[in-house]
């Protein structure tokens, strides 16, 4: 049976490619896509992965590697300072300051003015060879202002002068040849460590021989070698680093040591075989070379410059308490500190302080005392106290003597040193008069450091200021301060 719908109506239902007459096969139209891969996909990056808070640390043995990330620190390319380069720098003395204005008319202090009444209450130059020598014995502080002037000068005070006298009636031919130990003593800024530097600018000018400890905190401290003293009872200690030093600066701080000869004792043995007739500064090095025979060598040396027929001797030492405390930086072998009093430099100094070694020749010893760097000694305020009792101050005022304090242990060692009727003096320094404060203050003015007119209100107003004329606080009030 036939169909009633023709083909060609038919065939116009059908899609386009089966059309009757062109059924040609259209090809399927394919997306590309990538082939199937079990690594990871280069298009898609992962999802981050949640952390899990443990950080997880390679096993032993193993190499790991570790980038840090964030900002890359920059590199200090600075140069490190040298060994002692630092202590250098703290401990520089600047002496002059060519900005500064020159004085003109200044004296320099000779063996002539430095006892002259009519010098009191000016200011004198320092020579340029005593300037060296001075500085070989280090008495020059860092907390002094000698930068702000053009050349270094010190104030002729009453208590200079009175030292100046003691000093040039002692070098006299056929005079006293006692010997004179003192501790000065005074408030913060009182001139103590200036009054040592002039004391010692007199035993230069007259041809004394200088012996300074220049800071006794730098001995007790613990930051030089020490070993013990072989068949020493009690035990005793010596830093061979700090004798040779000393010994090093003493032919600069001493010239007429190389007219000296040497002269070998029968008492003592030679640690090296030394040449005949050298000089005692020839002597000096030879100790300065090899710290083994610093001690021996330093032995020697005084002993030559006690005997007969040689120049008076001027020991000095800055910082007394820090000599004075129950114990320093150093230990025993039983564990325990090593009292000052043990180190061999110091049990040298004390016994000229305490009477018991006296100076053959004649001859100072003198120890200040610090109020701006000095730990607490009860011992050695007792002691000062009990010396101190008769004697009054400038104004007229007795000073206070201390009691016995029965809940604090004293040191023996140190009441033994300053005993009351040994023979130790103590100064007291107070602050400066109203002529000596002027002539300070005129000297300023010419140095270019005070504005002002200098005049007797404006002394009056900065003697008042300054305590009552107190050198430290005199210098804060006209030359450092600025309003």
């Amino acid at each position: 049976m036939s169909s009633s719908i023709c083909w060609q109506c038919f065939s116009k239902t059908l899609p386009q490619p089966f059309r009757h007459g062109s059924i040609k096969p259209q090809l399927p139209i394919y997306f590309p896509t990538l082939a199937f891969s079990t690594t990871t996909s280069f298009q898609l990056p992962l999802p981050p992965k949640k952390s899990s808070g443990v950080k997880v640390t390679p096993r032993k043995g193993i190499k790991s590697l570790v980038i840090k990330k964030g900002k890359k620190q920059l590199e200090n390319r600075a140069r490190r300072p040298a060994p002692g380069e630092r202590k250098a720098l703290r401990k520089r003395i600047v002496l002059s300051n060519v900005n500064a204005l020159e004085v003109q008319g200044m004296q320099n202090i000779d063996v002539e003015n430095m006892y002259d009444r009519r010098m009191e209450g000016q200011v004198l130059r320092l020579p340029g060879p005593i300037v060296d020598q001075l500085r070989a014995v280090e008495a020059f502080k860092t907390t002094q202002s000698w930068g702000l002037f053009q050349s270094p000068g010190t104030l002729m005070r009453r208590e200079t002068v009175d030292m100046g006298k003691l000093i040039a009636d002692m070098s006299e031919e056929g005079g006293s040849r006692k010997t004179v130990r003192r501790v000065l003593v005074g408030e913060k800024g009182s001139g103590k460590s200036m009054m040592l530097l002039q004391a010692m600018t007199m035993a230069f000018l007259k041809g004394w021989t200088v012996i300074n400890l220049p800071e006794a905190q730098d001995i007790t401290i613990g930051h030089t070698p020490y070993q013990p003293l072989p068949s020493s009872s009690p035990p005793s200690y010596t830093q061979p680093a700090y004798l040779t030093n000393l010994l090093r600066n003493l032919p600069t701080a001493n010239p007429h040591l190389e007219t000296l000869q040497f002269s070998q004792p029968t008492s003592l043995e030679l640690p090296i075989p030394i040449p005949p007739n050298i000089s005692l500064a020839r002597l000096a090095s030879l100790g300065a070379s090899d710290p083994e025979i610093a001690y021996p060598i330093f032995n020697l040396l005084i002993t030559n410059l006690l005997s007969p027929g040689r120049p008076p001797v001027f020991l000095g030492l800055d910082g007394l308490a820090h000599a004075m405390q129950p114990g320093t930086g150093y230990t025993a072998p039983n564990l325990k500190p090593i009292h000052p009093h043990e180190l061999m430099i110091l049990e040298w100094y004390f016994r000229f302080l305490s009477g018991q070694q006296r100076l053959p020749n004649g001859g100072i010893v003198m120890a200040a005392t610090s109020q701006s760097n000095a730990p607490k000694v009860p011992s050695l305020d007792l002691a000062l106290s009990e010396l101190e009792g008769s004697i009054t101050t400038r104004a007229g005022q007795s000073v206070p003597k201390k009691e016995r304090n029965p809940f604090v242990r004293y040191d023996e060692r140190v009441l033994n040193t300053l005993k009351t009727g040994g023979g130790v003096q103590v100064q007291r320094l107070q602050g400066l008069s109203k002529e000596e404060a002027r002539g300070l203050m005129e000297y300023w003015a010419k140095s270019g450091m005070v504005r002002e007119r200098v005049s007797e209100g404006f002394v009056g107003e900065k003697w008042a200021i300054s305590g009552g004329g107190v050198v430290g606080e005199l210098e804060r009030a006209v030359v450092r301060m600025r309003v």
